[in-house]
């Protein structure tokens, strides 16, 4: 098997759901189709839907979703400036760093913030599940990031919910999702990090049932509209980080394989999960990243698929300042285990060993 990459970035064809139209991958075609927007009439359109949100008593007119890193302090920033009233909705990270917790309390500078922390006892234990089933060391964040504002809006009332970009479209997905403007049911099932595992197979596994309710969406979800900002004005995460950093927010190297220095701050996983990410497919963080720099003309695809191929094999043996065995220690996991659950999850078809040695990491043959 060879990786095939995009002939303009440097994604690969293995990223889960990308498409490609004669070599070049439908990120590239769905940016190259952005001159075409018209992007005063869509930003006229957001602000019609803003002024026209439904009075709910709850003294907001719109959710926005958080983690408290640079797109959502653009989202807020955004909201505020077209004259919206924001509710903030942070659904908590599986292992806080402490960069993390001063943006998000930065961010509450700005407007309400909610904080939604689920059983703790229980994310630690779906942590390690969903490391061990599906590859996903913070399976229960990427699920209730799509989850929680959704019953926070519920329970208030809240009818009008506003998230960042549409993946799809900024990252690589099947063409046809990459219009959507609206987070619906379906996209959340199809795309909203939940990667097979339904709640419903984790209770089968010993959780208990009234702990899974925050992985779950509200069972009628009519009244609730959420949007994707990105669709709306054009979506540049450099100059969401320009705008976060103006507002406060506090960057740094997250760890050695990093290459945006403003991203993922807040979750000493994500290192592990990156690096999964990488076995399974073949890339990781780096790679993505810097395909958005080479289409915003930043750097040369030569030079940027050069980095890409260093800084994506880095192992994060620490992340934000926290070391790689305290995240094991968190979720009672020792290093052995951890390497037989990644040797589990690795595309041998893409890599193999070169030494002989079950702790030595894999190298990328293609």
């Amino acid at each position: 098997m060879k990786l095939v990459r995009c002939s303009k970035c440097i994604m690969p064809s293995s990223r889960p759901d990308i498409e490609f139209v004669d070599g070049v991958c439908s990120a590239c075609l769905a940016f190259e189709a952005r001159k075409n927007v018209d992007w005063d009439a869509r930003k006229k359109q957001l602000c019609d839907i803003l002024s026209d949100a439904k009075p709910n008593g709850s003294g907001y007119d719109c959710i926005v979703p958080s983690s408290g890193g640079k797109d959502s302090h653009y989202q807020v920033h955004t909201v505020l400036e077209l004259g919206a009233k924001p509710l903030i909705v942070t659904a908590s990270t599986c292992q806080l760093t402490s960069i993390g917790r001063r943006n998000i309390d930065n961010l509450a500078r700005y407007a309400t913030t909610v904080e939604i922390v689920p059983h703790k006892g229980t994310r630690t234990r779906l942590n390690k599940l969903g490391l061990e089933l599906v590859g996903d060391i913070s399976w229960p964040e990427h699920s209730s990031i799509f989850t929680t504002p959704f019953r926070v809006a519920e329970h208030t009332g809240i009818n009008l919910l506003v998230y960042g970009e549409n993946p799809q479209r900024e990252y690589g997905g099947p063409i046809t999702t990459q219009d959507a403007t609206q987070m619906t049911s379906r996209w959340v099932s199809e795309f909203g990090g939940f990667l097979g595992l339904r709640p419903s197979d984790l209770i089968d596994a010993g959780i208990p049932e009234q702990h899974m309710n925050d992985y779950r969406l509200p069972d009628d979800m009519s009244g609730i509209q959420a949007l994707f900002l990105g669709q709306f004005i054009p979506w540049d995460s450099r100059r969401n980080a320009m705008v976060a950093q103006s507002m406060g927010m506090e960057v740094r190297v997250a760890y050695p394989g990093a290459y945006w220095v403003f991203e993922n701050l807040d979750n000493a996983q994500t290192g592990i999960h990156d690096w999964f990410g990488y076995l399974k497919y073949g890339y990781g963080r780096a790679c993505v990243q810097i395909s958005v720099d080479i289409r915003n003309g930043l750097i040369e695809r030569e030079r940027g698929l050069e980095l890409a191929l260093t800084l994506d094999r880095e192992f994060p043996d620490e992340y934000c300042g926290v070391p790689f065995e305290s995240v094991l220690d968190h979720i009672g996991m020792t290093r052995k285990e951890f390497m037989r659950v990644a040797d589990g999850f690795t595309n041998w078809e893409i890599f193999r060993r070169v030494v002989d040695d079950s702790n030595a990491h894999p190298m990328l043959i293609c």
